[in-house]
This record gives structure tokens, sequence and C-alpha cells, in this order.
């Protein structure tokens, strides 16, 4: 029984792959190039409506999305990767609490970075919705930074909410920022990149970054 996992190098498509690769789970990574718009294509439409990757095909058939969504439930379909503490604990709802603020708060100022065209009215300055959207992404990090327990996010340890935070520690911050700025998150990043299972869905996406 495989997974099949929809997405590109470098998306939200990497936190996923990690969660996978951290439960032992066989999957297939199928890959919708960004580059050439295919995530808007009829073809994977038909799979995700929203014209968004990344999506999961779980291995019963149903179809999932929403990077968020498929994190956790990963975790809850392989408890045994104790990729989220225990059930009802407070780190339990902590690991919600980041993974939905870094969902709701970051990604969404995310595409505006990416794509600052398609929230501007013609003849409006681009750069100025990039540049206020990258401030607002720096100031959101700046929270997760204070929060950062040390060596992960939670003082429980490692969670899938460390995968996220380091996912999106490499889009849209800006990496000299970053290294002036994020000393905890870098550090964290580091550390999940170095996880044996991890490592090479790192080297994957991230490469050099």
């Amino acid at each position: 029984m495989t997974y099949v996992l929809f997405g590109d190098k470098a998306s939200g498509a990497f936190a996923v792959e990690c969660a996978l690769a951290e439960a032992d789970a066989a999957y297939t990574f199928v890959t919708i190039s960004l580059d050439r718009n295919e995530q808007r294509s009829e073809e994977f439409r038909a799979i995700n409506p929203s014209g968004k990757i990344p999506a999961l095909k779980l291995p019963s058939g149903e179809i999932v999305t929403e990077s968020s969504a498929l994190l956790l439930t990963v975790a809850d379909r392989h408890p045994d990767a104790k990729l989220l503490p225990p059930g009802a604990s407070a780190a339990r709802a902590d690991a919600y609490r980041w993974i939905a603020y870094m969902a709701s708060e970051i990604y969404p100022m995310v595409e505006i970075v990416d794509y600052p065209e398609r929230f501007t009215p013609g003849g409006a300055d681009k750069e100025t919705v990039r540049d206020k959207a990258r401030e607002r992404i720096r100031e959101r990090f700046l929270a997760i930074e204070k929060a950062i327990a040390g060596p992960w996010l939670l003082a429980t340890g490692f969670s899938a909410a460390d995968i996220y935070t380091a996912m999106f520690s490499r889009w849209s911050v800006g990496r000299e920022w970053r290294e002036s700025n994020l000393p905890k998150v870098n550090a964290l990043a580091k550390s999940v990149s170095e996880r044996p299972k991890i490592a090479p869905v790192w080297e994957k996406h991230f490469a050099g970054r």
C-alpha cells in the first residue's frame, strides 16, 4: 500500500515527504511543475480543484490537500514515528498551534512574495507589495525564533512542527536576514536536515539552501 505525493521540489511537498520518510511509509513522488504551471492544468485540477500543490493520495484512494493537513494526516496514521506529542497533551496542542500559525500567517504571505502580480491592480508597484509581504513573514518568524525551546520548537522534542519550521525558513525571508536574525531557527533547520531519514529529502529539495 503506497501513498502518492503530488508536488515539486522546494514546494510544500517537502514537509509531507519528510513526514513520510520519518514514518518509513512507502510513497511515490509525482512531480507537478510550478515553473510550467502544471498545478493549474485540467489534469491536476481533477486531483485538487484548487490547483495547488501538494496533494496526497492515500493508500485507500482518497485525496487530501493542504500541506498542514497532509502533515497531520501522516502523523496520525503513523503514530510510531512520533511526529506529534501524545494525544490531548499540552505539547500536542502547542504543535497544532505552531503548524496552524505557519499555515495561516506565513503561507499566504509567501504566495504574495512569489507572485505579487496576483495581488496588485494594473500599474501598481508589485515590488512594494512583495516587500511588505516579506516584512510580515520576517515579523512572524521572529515570534517563532523567540518560542523555540532549543534544539527543537517544542520542549518535548522533535515534531512535525520542526519540519514545517525548517521548510518555511528556506522561503522568502532572505538568507542574509535569516542568518543575522534567526540563529535558533537556523540551528533547528540544520538539525532537521541532518536527521538520517530526512537528509536525502532535504538534499532533493533544498541542497545549498
